[in-house]
Formats: C-alpha cells, sequence, structure tokens
C-alpha cells in the first residue's frame, strides 16, 4: 500500500479516537490532513486551550495531545512502546497502525480529557 494511504487509514483511525470528545469541544479544522479541537473558552486562562490534533505530515501522522504536557503526571502508565512514538513533550508520531498504541492512546486521552473536567477546564 502507497504510504499516502497507509497514512489516510492512520488518520482516520486517530481521528475516531478524537471524535468522542468532538461534542464537547471546539471544532477548530475538520480537513482531509488536519483535525484540531479546543476546549471551550475558560474562565481561568480566559481563551480556549489547545486539547488535540491529527495531523497528516510528510513522513509520519503526528497525534498531539496537549494535556500531557500541561499534566506530565498522565505519562507516568504509558507503555516505552508508546512513549518511542513521542516527539517532544505532547506529539506522537505514527507511520501505521498498531492496534495496542491505539488502545493504549485512547485511554491516554480519555484520561486527559478527565483530568481537564477534574481541573475546571471544559
Amino acid at each position: 500500500m502507497p504510504k499516502s494511504e497507509d497514512f489516510q487509514r492512520t488518520f482516520k483511525h486517530l481521528k475516531g479516537i478524537l471524535k468522542e470528545y468532538e461534542k464537547r469541544m471546539v471544532l477548530k479544522a475538520n480537513a482531509p490532513e488536519n483535525y484540531y479541537l479546543n476546549t471551550p473558552h475558560t474562565e481561568k486562562y480566559q481563551k480556549e486551550l489547545f486539547f488535540a490534533a491529527v495531523q497528516i505530515k510528510k513522513n509520519y501522522v503526528s497525534y498531539h495531545l496537549m494535556p500531557v504536557y500541561m499534566f506530565p503526571e498522565l505519562l507516568k502508565d504509558v507503555s516505552i512502546m508508546l512513549k518511542k512514538r513521542m516527539q517532544g513533550k505532547s506529539c506522537f508520531n505514527f507511520k501505521t497502525l498498531d492496534d495496542d498504541l491505539l488502545r493504549e492512546l485512547a485511554v491516554l486521552t480519555k484520561k486527559s480529557f478527565e483530568r481537564l473536567k477534574k481541573e475546571k477546564l471544559l
């Protein structure tokens, strides 16, 4: 399968993780290669906060999850395999699908969403 088809398939699955949160968030981008969610306006910061995004890049598909940057303790139980996908403090890069890592990323995304709720940022 050509790389672009792999990337489109990977993008679709990663976007599927975030779609669950779309109704509680502000949809900033919904394009074939870019899907992006913010929190609603927060009283604490007096603005929307970046929640997560999926983007197709030249060499991989990126999954950005900002709460893990804000609350690094969310990463304490993350597997070594998922940590190997990290670039920077809140970005995970994928070239192909891995069902175990997708499930783990879905759990991490849910924990991130719940943490934002706990902090009254939603």
